[in-house]
This record gives C-alpha cells, sequence and structure tokens, in this order.
C-alpha cells in the first residue's frame, strides 16, 4: 500500500526528528502558561497576554526569516532553529534554579520559541519538496500529520503526570532535550542537499521584495488563495474559541478537569484515522475531491458545542463533536500540505511556507484576543455559537475546481 512504502533513509531520519520534537511540544503543551500561574502566580491578564504575545511578535520578528531561510541550505536552517529553541527552552528551568525567573523571560523565551518553529517549518517544508518525490508528498504529509495527532494524544496526559509528580520545569526540560535529538537527528540524514534558491551571482542579501514575494505568490495563484484564506481562518476560530469552551466546560457546567482533558484527548485519534485514511481516499476519488469534502465537512461541527450541557451527556456530546471535527482535519491536512507543496516553485517554498505561518499564528492571536472579549461581552456559549456560525461559511473559501498552473519544476531529488 501506498501509505506502507519506504520512502528511504534520509526521510526516515527526518521523520524521526520530526516525531521527537513533536512529542516534547506536546509533553509540554501549554506549560508556559502552567509555570506563570503555578510558579509566577500570574492572573488571567497575564497568561492571556503570554499566550497572545507569544503569537503575534513572534510571528511578526518571522517575516524576514522567510526570505533568509529561502537562500540558505535548509538543513543547517534546521538545526539552527531546534538548538535555538532548545537553549531557549532550558533557560527558563535554569532561571528557576537560581531563582531569578520572571514574566518578561517567560514572554521572551515564547516569542524565540514561536519565531523559531516558524523558520523551521519553512525550511522543513522547502526540504522535504526536494527530498521526496511529488507523487510521494501524500504519502510523506500523511506521516507527518500522524505522528502529529499521536503526540496530541500521548503528550498532554503525560506531561500534566509528569508535572504532579516531579514540578512544574520537569515537562520544558523534555521539550528542550526533543529539540536538541531533533537537530542530531536531522544531522544524521547526511546525502547532499539542493543548493539555495538564488544563485551565488544574485547575492544572498535579503531584497525589500522578498519578505513580501511569499504572500504574493500565494495572492496571485487561482487555487492557494482561496485555501490560504480558508485555512487561515478555519484555524483562527477554531482555536478562538478554545478559551471560551474552556469557562464555559470548566465554570459553568462544572466538569472537571480530568473530564475537560479528556474531551480533547480522545478525539485526536480521529486525527490518526484520518491521516492514514487519506491516500486511500484520494486514489478512489481523487485529490481536489478529498480536498473539497473534507474542507467542507470540518466547517460543520463547531456550530454544535455551543449546545454543550451538564454531565455525561454533555461529555459525550463534546467527544463526539471534536473527534467529528479532526477526523475531517486528519484527511484534509496532508491532501492539503502536499498539494501546497506541489504548486510553489521550489525557489518559493520558505517564503511562502513562511507567509502562511505567520498568517496564521498573527490571526490565530487576533481572533483569540477578539473572541475573548466577545464573550466576556455575550457570555461563551453564545461566543462559540457565533464561532460556529462563521465556520459555516468557510466552505465557500475552497476552490470548486482545481485549475492551478503546473509549477516550474524543482532540483532533482536527493537520494543519496
Amino acid at each position: 500500500m501506498a501509505g506502507r512504502r519506504s520512502l528511504g533513509r534520509q526521510f526516515g531520519w527526518l521523520w524521526a526528528a520530526y516525531a521527537v520534537s513533536a512529542f516534547g511540544t506536546f509533553l509540554a503543551f501549554d506549560a508556559f502558561s502552567l509555570i506563570a500561574i503555578l510558579v509566577l502566580h500570574a492572573g488571567p491578564t497575564r497568561v492571556s497576554v503570554l499566550a497572545a504575545a507569544g503569537l503575534a511578535v513572534g510571528a511578526a520578528l518571522a517575516v524576514p526569516l522567510g526570505p533568509w531561510v529561502e537562500f540558505r541550505r535548509k538543513r543547517p536552517v534546521m538545526v539552527a532553529t531546534d538548538l535555538t529553541r532548545f537553549a531557549a527552552l532550558l533557560s527558563v528551568p535554569a532561571a528557576y534554579a537560581l531563582g531569578l525567573l520572571g514574566f518578561a523571560q517567560l514572554l521572551v523565551v515564547s516569542v524565540v520559541v514561536g519565531a523559531a518553529g516558524i523558520a523551521s517549518t519553512a525550511a522543513g517544508g522547502a526540504y522535504l519538496k526536494a527530498l521526496v518525490p511529488p507523487e510521494d508528498l501524500l504519502v510523506a504529509n500523511g506521516r507527518f500529520e500522524s505522528t502529529t495527532w499521536t503526540a496530541t494524544v500521548l503528550g498532554p496526559p503525560v506531561g500534566t503526570a509528569a508535572i504532579g509528580l516531579f514540578g512544574p520545569m520537569t515537562t520544558l526540560v523534555a521539550d528542550a532535550v526533543s529539540y536538541l535529538l531533533s537537530a542530531a537527528g536531522i544531522r544524521a540524514i547526511g546525502g547532499s542537499e539542493p543548493p539555495p534558491a538564488r544563485s551565488a551571482a544574485h547575492g544572498k542579501r535579503i531584497r525589500r521584495g522578498d519578505l513580501l514575494e511569499g504572500w504574493r505568490y500565494v495572492l496571485n495563484h487561482p487555487t492557494l488563495r482561496p485555501l490560504f484564506c480558508n485555512t487561515v481562518l478555519v484555524s483562527g476560530l477554531i482555536l478562538a474559541t478554545l478559551p471560551p469552551l474552556a469557562v464555559l466546560m470548566l465554570d459553568e457546567l462544572g466538569f472537571a478537569p480530568w473530564q475537560y482533558g479528556l474531551a480533547f484527548g480522545l478525539p485526536c485519534l480521529g486525527g490518526i484515522i484520518g491521516s492514514r485514511l487519506a491516500p486511500r481516499l484520494v486514489d478512489r476519488f481523487g485529490r481536489h475531491g478529498v480536498m473539497l469534502t473534507a474542507g467542507a465537512l470540518r466547517a460543520c461541527w463547531s456550530l454544535a458545542l455551543a449546545f454543550v450541557g451538564p454531565g455525561a451527556g454533555g461529555l459525550a456530546l463534546v467527544v463526539v463533536v471534536e473527534f467529528a471535527l479532526i477526523t475531517c482535519m486528519g484527511v484534509f491536512n496532508p491532501v492539503f500540505a502536499a498539494y501546497r507543496l506541489e504548486q510553489v516553485p521550489a525557489d518559493r517554498v520558505a517564503r511562502t511556507l513562511s507567509a502562511w505561518s505567520v498568517s496564521s499564528k498573527a490571526t490565530v492571536a487576533a481572533l483569540t484576543g477578539l473572541w475573548g472579549l466577545l464573550a466576556g461581552v455575550i457570555g461563551p456559549r453564545a461566543a462559540i455559537a457565533a464561532a460556529g456560525l462563521l465556520m459555516l461559511a468557510t466552505p465557500f473559501l475552497l476552490p470548486r475546481h482545481d485549475d492551478a498552473p503546473h509549477p516550474e519544476p524543482g532540483p532533482a531529488p536527493s537520494r543519496t
């Protein structure tokens, strides 16, 4: 089967590096907020500022990183971003041990980790496009997607237990070490790598136009433009409703924290199922049909969360709705990610992926803040309903036909 075939030793090391960093990330899920609350005794306003500012400022700092990544070899960039995150994260428990940890340091580390993550994603996507033949991009992205959802299922409960047993810094240390192991895995890939997109004759200095080239390419592309608007808005609306939903379930409806964790951990199994089904569905129904159908279906579930009630019935409703939503996302995400890589020329991949990530994180930050204010005015249930109604309109942003031009061929994949 396509989903089971080997993609080579080099991809195996890349996948292993991704897996270890993904598990580290979800093991330390929400670690900054927990440390701010448990160690620094921060209130809800400062915790919200920490979450929103880390996304927004990190995204702003990442804008020039797209062109910078584009014109350099990608593996050294990936190693450098992993080591940067390792050092930044490890500075927190070090400062804590010395009694010097403050809120400002948490904020700076959050920004550095966010910006480095965007640069790493851009470099990783560009490297994957050069490493894997076009016909294997869906399989490769499906494996990454399955790994992400597996880490999402396992990481938070294990991390929460570890914090209870060993203290609030435990998961942050584990996350830092995971980036060190990821850097070692990327170094172990070996083989050759295509040269940077810009030739030596043009130099590697970033020009003013390079900063906006990723957005320019996406917004001028007939199918990437609607996909960009759709994915950025959908991710923003989904994540913006999480704080109001937490307030609704934990405060107004009286769910225990373990029930809240179960309601969002168990449905992540749907992401694993969806990512494994994606290649088979594409083989049977075609790429565009699967992307359009799964993209539309993932918009149909969020409104039901506004009707959650107390007790076992309410918990079951959240689990079912989240399972359906995440299964659709598990199908859509790898198909979309492979299609996006196919459509972007090799000399624009890093800038395009960076622009996409910056836009997505900035939108999440803005909508999270906006929905927090909205929930304060009209209540969390009404705010969740408003986001659900907007979600129902997002399928109209999906491209109805796959009329995209064929991109220029990139460098031949490295198979050594």
